[in-house]
């Protein structure tokens, strides 16, 4: 059995897509998913499963369609991937403090993609004026850091423009993730 982490996308969200957690941990152990468990209401769901990433993703994508009528995309990572993102942050302790101080709200996040973005992405996105906003893409994952708002971001508006299906997270939820999972490992 793996645990897995599934980031579900645009859930609960401006009143809209609505999911209740408990409903969707029932749910989600209807179909199979073991020692399930949700954190905060925007669609952060561990579990334990046998089955391979494409499968579950296309397991819980259906189910939250068929159940709660919300068509959406799920992205998957596994404990592993979720703690090597905390662990490989890629800019430096020094720069995500500078942006610490000058920002409204979290000032670093993650964005985690269905799959790397292909190479046509990565120019346009590039493309993009994003002021003093930094950006690294690390395979299916983007390292964003703000040194304002997220909310008013050019870059956050336009991570769309890599291809790629994509929901962010905050560091502050990305570092509870690795918690929750490392919890049931002990567990």
């Amino acid at each position: 059995m793996r645990i897995y982490v599934a980031l579900l996308r645009g859930i609960n969200v401006g009143g809209k897509n609505k999911i209740k957690m408990a409903d969707l941990r029932a749910e989600l152990e209807k179909i199979g998913l073991t020692r399930v468990q949700t954190y905060i209401q925007s669609g952060n769901v561990l579990f334990e499963s046998e089955k391979d990433e494409p499968s579950l993703r296309q397991d819980l994508e259906r189910m939250i369609e068929a159940v709660f009528g919300i068509k959406l995309t799920v992205m998957l990572r596994t404990a592993e991937e979720v703690k090597g993102i905390v662990e490989q942050c890629p800019f430096p302790e020094e720069l995500v403090a500078e942006a610490a101080a000058t920002r409204v709200g979290e000032s670093l996040h993650v964005a985690m993609l269905t799959e790397p973005p292909a190479p046509a992405g990565v120019d346009k996105l590039e493309a993009v004026e994003r002021g003093t906003d930094l950006y690294i893409i690390a395979g299916r994952d983007v390292y964003l850091l703000f040194r304002d708002s997220i909310r008013d971001s050019k870059l956050a508006a336009n991570l769309h423009k890599l291809g790629v299906e994509a929901t962010v997270r905050n560091w502050k939820t990305m570092n509870k993730l690795v918690e929750l999972a490392e919890g049931m490992k002990r567990a």
